[in-house]
């Protein structure tokens, strides 16, 4: 595949907008043939959704991108704010919340985040990728 493709979805901050983030990115890898990264890019997509929902006042966006062979999936969220730094997963065995991004570390090849405006706002934009195989 040597195409390149992305969709953005708006969100409400709206805990509501975890699921419909997470079945919309179903339906996109599922018509582009991708549907054996669904489990995983769904994972990432909620965690994410699900902090920008839970961490922020303001609206969301999710992005889903394909290039390259990688499929990048993110979500930009109204606090400017950089990331707390995950801990490793096997670490959080026994926590009751934080464990959002450590699991985004641990299912994407790489994950990031960077300072991102939108609707006239400040924020970040945090992500994760799976490579294509």
């Amino acid at each position: 595949m040597s195409e390149t493709w992305e969709y953005s979805l708006h969100i409400p901050n709206d805990p509501r907008a975890v699921p419909v983030a997470r079945r919309t990115l179903r339906l996109i890898l599922t018509l582009h043939g991708l549907i054996h990264l669904v489990d995983t890019a769904e994972l990432i997509a909620a965690e994410l959704v699900a902090n920008a929902v839970r961490h922020t006042d303001g609206p969301a966006m999710l992005r889903v991108r394909y290039s390259g062979g990688v499929l990048r999936v993110g979500a930009w969220d109204s606090d400017p704010e950089p990331p707390d730094p995950p801990a490793k997963f096997d670490e959080l065995t026994d926590a009751e919340d934080g464990r959002g991004l450590a699991l985004v570390r641990a299912c994407a090849d790489v994950w990031g985040w960077q300072p991102l405006s939108r609707f006239g706002r400040r924020g970040k934009y945090v992500w994760g990728e799976l490579a294509v195989v």
